[in-house]
């Protein structure tokens, strides 16, 4: 059991036993990919999967992190008097970000501590263990140091350690689905407003089924940011006789009607898969809402097509999974999930075929990649909370 795993390696690392054990999830984005700097929405959920904390108090202002995941890289340590970034702190500029961020909205940590950390999330998913490890800590230190900060606001935070802290352009959706989340609920957000509902999540007797590529997405980042560029450029073209802020203020007929004001196939394509998929987005949570699961599925089978066509993030891999899955019995539907490049795809499956359905799609996909393919099942479940 990780949670206990993971006191042994904190008694292990530290020579003390740690006072309190802390769990924080991953995350899966049921639909709504690329949508989140589009203004569109997503419609995200909290797994069961993710990264436990052990931690303990400290006299002095020093902060010690420790991951059995990457434990090559030992125990870094930092001060609370000092929290600037450093690219040598590795894995450990996502706590001490968080740390920062705390601090600069005018919170005051009175001590140090030592922190363990455990996961089984898959290194490089795509499941966010990033966002992952920022709301971790945020839910250690706000309940540690009894500073009482609201939720949301916690992920807001998680959002400014990735664009302010670390440079990176990525949107809200991970610290949100990871900081809100709910057992057996998605969230639909719109992520223009961040307003949200929870979406009761009932599968009768399907279950998800998560499908590891076993590929580091190495081109996320470079392929990211040209996507969003594509994006903006065709929203600024747009603009020039539209009154809109964002892509995912557009109908689908308001984009066929106006798509000659882009004027260039690429981005036509890249802004189509933009305003297409939040409205998919919206369509889901009817269906979901109506209990129509095979409606749900076709959506979620349109997304990984737009996402291949359109904006082609999908790659060889993802692309073999999914199309592998739509043609096994008992699917309802599959797609990627997260940037693309790599990574995971989804799959909603018949409980009674899971296991037929992993030797199928994993046979298929080790003679057309050569490599294994990995697969979980995703209970979905709460945020980040302590461990009792």
């Amino acid at each position: 059991m990780l949670s206990s795993d993971v006191k042994k390696v904190f008694n292990d690392k530290f020579g003390y036993d740690s006072s309190r054990v802390f769990f924080s999830p991953g995350r899966i984005n049921l639909i709504g990919e690329y949508t989140d700097f589009n203004g569109g929405h997503v419609f995200p959920c909290a797994i069961s999967m993710g990264i436990y904390g052990a931690y303990g108090a400290r006299k002095d202002n020093k902060v010690r992190v420790f991951s059995a995941n990457v434990a090559d890289q030992g125990i870094i340590e930092f001060s609370l008097d000092d929290l600037a970034y450093s690219k040598a702190d590795g894995w450990a500029s996502y706590p001490k970000g968080m740390i920062a961020q705390i601090i600069d909205h005018g919170h005051k940590l009175d001590h140090g501590f030592d922190l363990a950390v455990n996961g089984n999330l898959p290194d490089a998913a795509g499941l966010s263990s990033s966002a992952c490890i920022e709301l971790l800590t945020a839910e250690i230190v706000n309940d540690v140091y009894e500073f009482n900060i609201d939720e949301v606001e916690l992920v807001k935070y998680g959002q400014l350690v990735e664009n302010s802290y670390l440079g990176l352009q990525t949107g809200i959706m991970d610290q949100f689905a990871i900081g809100m989340g709910k057992t057996n609920q998605a969230i639909l957000l719109d992520t223009n407003t961040l307003d949200y509902e929870y979406v009761p999540v009932e599968m009768g007797d399907r279950v998800v089924v998560i499908m590891n590529t076993k590929k580091h997405r190495e081109l996320q980042d470079s392929k990211y940011n040209e996507r969003r560029a594509q994006c903006e450029e065709a929203l600024k073209r747009l603009q020039t006789k539209l009154p809109i802020k964002t892509l995912g203020d557009l109908s689908e007929s308001e984009f066929d009607e106006n798509s000659y004001l882009i004027n260039d196939d690429i981005l036509i394509r890249r802004a189509r898969h933009a305003v297409f998929e939040n409205q998919r987005t919206l369509k889901a949570k009817d269906a979901l809402v109506n209990n129509n699961l095979e409606e749900f599925g076709k959506l979620i089978n349109a997304s990984h097509i737009s996402l291949h066509y359109d904006f082609e993030v999908t790659g060889k891999e993802l692309d073999t999974l999914a199309e592998t899955a739509w043609k096994q019995p008992g699917v309802v539907g599959a797609r990627m999930t997260g940037a693309g490049f790599g990574g995971c795809a989804i799959a909603i499956v018949d409980r009674d075929k899971v296991d037929a359905f992993k030797e199928n799609v994993g046979k298929v996909y080790e003679q057309e990649i050569g490599h294994p393919a990995e697969f979980y099942i995703a209970e979905i479940s709460d945020g980040p909370k302590e461990i009792k």
